[in-house]
């Protein structure tokens, strides 16, 4: 089990070649693990409460700091901790060890704290370490002191806590030589003592009396350094011992502080512990865990002259049930000490003292105190803080009419109470001096903020049910920090009543975002806590994001505990996290932009609409329609379709010689078999010529149109062209038959005319031969074209 150390400078060769490559693979290391270590910074490594019955290992070699507390460890080896050469503090208390040997812990050099309390230890061997600074080796099974002379050598040692069952009188002559800060003996077992005189230098000494009280230790106690002697499991016969050895000068001159836990005495004994100590040298005397003692109706007490400065009763419950308590209240009143605690003492009440007190710190928490405490007291002129949670005190102005002629009062603690304040009529009167006021935890709402003081600091209102501030209070100009913490605000509070604030906690409240006032009245304000809140994530949250990013507040616990509470497709983004467009979120901007894109969509409408001509198309389609609409309503039978020319020609003025003198007479015979619609000749006199145009249209089986340069240079041949193709369309037909009368070039065509460029590359034309050997297969294939059966009519314009 002991390596020499060779294999000691071997393993730390190993450490300083794997330790770069343990860092990376640490965590893979240990998800593979059954048991998984909790790593904070790479440096502290908390094994825990995991049922584990041997050191793991795949402890991180950059450990500093291993807690393998509260486990089933049984056995410990050099191997466990070899890699481990930064460890400074191992805590290895509450396990099973039996056995140390301190070699196991010569490749530990930086180890400064070795707890190994509430063990099975029964023996420790002789080596000491000498960079260790805390050694605890207390409760455990050693029946004689687990260290020997060796241990002298350990200067840097400052606390040392020992478990004995033996004692002899030369056992602690080594620990002569060390300067200790602490030192605790564990003697409740303790079932051999060879009286004798027992020294210690140390400044803290904390002995846990033996349960045999026929060993008189404290009898034998000599302490002339020590300057705090803590006592555990006190009997009555150590009872007679302590006050025996109090007032001994000699050997306990500096001692000033004096602690007493799990004392067993009556309120006879409790008297005599005081008395002696009243009139001994010490300062502050601390009783705890004493019980319960019944009071009786009389007792002696004397109020003399004092070294005492603080006493402090506590976990020790003081029963008047058969007996006047007034003599006990006048008891601890009338102390010409500065500090006073009696806690969970089932104290109902308390006298004012007699006389002006020296009082100075007062606390009387956890008891069942009322408002009647203090009533009209005028005595307590030097009281500076006074601790009154957890009692039952209800009214909130009665509470500051007792602190009223506590003129030196700053600090006053209310918290955990039943208080109320629903008296508006009436103001508050605090001390003048107070400046820091817990009331957490009572029953106030937002009226509390017409009883406070006016030159409070530091105030505590957390856990209310305080559901807004109202702006209508009196000015706080001193007020620094104040605590709303889960009460029901819904909106972050301005600050126009507390110009001076620094520190702002508004956490676990109902704040889904904070108010304009917030940003304009809090400028003074450094800190910010309002994590847990059910914030709103919209653009009114970016400004308070803001506040963190550029530096303006510090938001505590930012960014874990600031998470989107609504929407609720946002829930549990974090803040930081959310993100909107600026555009979104600036009205102006967002305006601006809506003009501009609707302007240029307008603008881009009209100049489609004018490139390509649409209007003029809208106002064709708006003359088709009134034509129909006014034939359908003067003569519906001319919707029956029915059609009296064979073909409808349209041409320009300038081929109208062409048409007359060359188509005209080869279309049409003497027998009548096709009939031509020319305008000339078939436009009725008193309609219009759109009116005219479309009426010949749709009385032709056919529309011819004659194309040259001058054609397309003629608006109304335009017009013509475009009411035959929405003829022919409402006709899914193809009545179109074009006639190139001389060929047009494309530039030639204007850019609206964009339906004539689409007919000439899309339809089959006629294209006008120059060779008279070809004019009679033209004549023939027009002929044929518009060659119909027409129904006889009886006249024909």
């Amino acid at each position: 089990m002991v390596a020499n150390k060779e294999m000691c400078n071997m393993a730390k060769r190993i450490i300083l070649v794997t330790n770069i490559f343990f860092q990376y693979f640490v965590l893979t290391i240990t998800f593979c693990t059954h048991i998984q270590p909790s790593v904070e910074n790479g440096l502290t490594t908390n094994y825990s409460h995991r049922f584990l019955a041997s050191i793991p290992k795949n402890v991180p070699a950059q450990t500093t700091v291993l807690d393998l507390s509260y486990n089933s460890i049984s056995e410990i080896w050099i191997s466990d901790f070899r890699s481990l050469s930064k460890m400074q503090t191992l805590n290895l208390s509450h396990n099973l060890i039996r056995e140390l040997d301190f070699n196991i812990f010569q490749c530990n050099e930086t180890l400064e704290h070795l707890d190994l309390s509430h063990n099975h230890l029964q023996t420790a061997s002789c080596h000491p370490i000498t960079s260790l600074k805390h050694l605890d080796l207390s409760y455990n099974n050693f029946s004689d002191i687990p260290l020997c002379s060796e241990f002298g050598t350990m200067l840097n040692l400052k606390y040392l806590g020992l478990s004995v069952k033996k004692i002899q009188k030369s056992n602690f002559r080594f620990l002569a030589h060390l300067q200790l800060n602490t030192l605790v003996l564990d003697l409740e077992g303790l079932s051999e003592y060879g009286s004798g005189i027992l020294v210690f230098n140390t400044k803290n000494l904390h002995i846990i009396m033996p349960s045999n009280s026929d060993f008189h230790v404290l009898s034998d106690l000599e302490i002339n350094a020590t300057e705090s002697l803590d006592l555990s499991n006190i009997h009555e016969k150590h009872i007679i011992d302590l006050c025996t050895f109090l007032p001994n000068g000699n050997k306990n001159a500096s001692l000033l502080n004096l602690t007493l836990h799990n004392i067993q005495c009556d309120w006879k004994g409790l008297m005599y512990i005081l008395q002696t100590v009243w009139e001994s040298t010490i300062e502050h005397l601390v009783i705890s865990n004493g019980g319960q003692m019944d009071v009786p109706e009389t007792f002696k007490f004397n109020h003399t002259d004092t070294s005492l400065r603080s006493l402090t009763i506590k976990q020790t419950t003081f029963t008047t049930i058969y007996s006047e308590p007034t003599p006990m209240y006048r008891l601890f009143a009338n102390m010409n000490i500065t500090a006073l605690t009696i806690s969970d003492a089932g104290l109902i009440y308390m006298l004012c003292p007699s006389q002006y007190s020296h009082f100075k710190y007062l606390d009387f928490s956890n008891n069942s105190l009322t408002d009647a405490l203090f009533e009209s007291c005028n005595n307590l002129t030097l009281l500076q803080s006074l601790i009154l949670q957890r009692n039952k005190f209800k009214n909130l102005m009665g509470v500051s009419l007792m602190t009223s002629p506590m003129k030196a009062l700053k600090y006053l603690d209310m918290s955990k109470n039943l208080l109320q304040y629903k008296d508006n009529r009436n103001k508050c009167h605090w001390g003048e001096n107070l400046l820091k006021l817990n009331l957490s935890s009572n029953m106030l709402s937002e009226s509390v903020f017409r009883c406070l003081p006016l030159n409070i600091q530091i105030l505590d209102l957390h856990s209310n049910n305080i559901l807004t501030i109202p702006k209508d209070i009196m000015e706080l100009r001193a007020l620094e920090e104040i605590n709303l913490a889960s009460n029901k605000l819904a909106d972050l509070p301005g600050c126009l009543q507390f110009r001076s604030l620094r520190l702002l906690n508004i956490e676990m409240n109902s704040l889904t975002s904070p108010s304009s006032e917030f940003y304009h009245s809090c400028q003074s304000l450094k800190e910010l806590k309002a994590g847990h809140n059910p914030f709103k994530c919209s653009c009114e949250i970016r400004q308070f994001i803001n506040l963190q990013r550029k530096g303006l507040l510090k938001l505590v616990d930012w960014p874990g505990s600031y998470l989107c509470w609504y929407p609720e497709v946002l829930r549990g983004i974090r803040l930081e996290d959310f993100h909107v467009s600026d555009i979104i979120c600036n009205t102006t901007q967002l305006i601006t932009v809506i003009v501009i894109v609707v302007v240029a969509a307008v603008a881009l409408v009209f100049f489609l609409c004018f490139y390509f001509h649409i209007p003029w198309y809208l106002k064709m389609i708006w003359q088709w329609t009134q034509v129909k609409r006014r034939n359908w309503k003067s003569h519906p039978e001319d919707h029956l379709n029915t059609l009296q020319f064979h073909a409808f020609v349209s041409y320009s003025e300038h081929d109208s010689e062409w048409v007359k003198n060359v188509l005209i007479p080869n279309l049409e015979k003497e027998d009548g078999s096709i009939r031509i619609c020319q305008h000339e000749r078939n436009f009725v006199a008193g309609k219009s010529i759109v009116e005219n145009i479309i009426d010949c249209i749709e009385k032709s089986y056919k529309s011819i149109f004659v194309l040259s340069p001058n054609f397309v240079q003629s608006e109304w041949c335009h017009y013509e062209l475009y009411f035959a193709h929405h003829q022919l369309f409402s006709e899914d037909g193809y009545g179109l038959i074009l006639i190139l009368l001389e060929l047009i070039p494309t530039y030639v065509i204007p850019a609206r005319y964009h339906k004539l460029k689409a007919l000439m590359a899309k339809r089959t034309y006629l294209e006008w031969p120059k060779d008279k050997s070809k004019q009679g297969l033209f004549w023939a294939n027009l002929r044929a074209a518009i060659q119909i059966k027409l129904p006889k009519n009886e006249e024909i314009n």
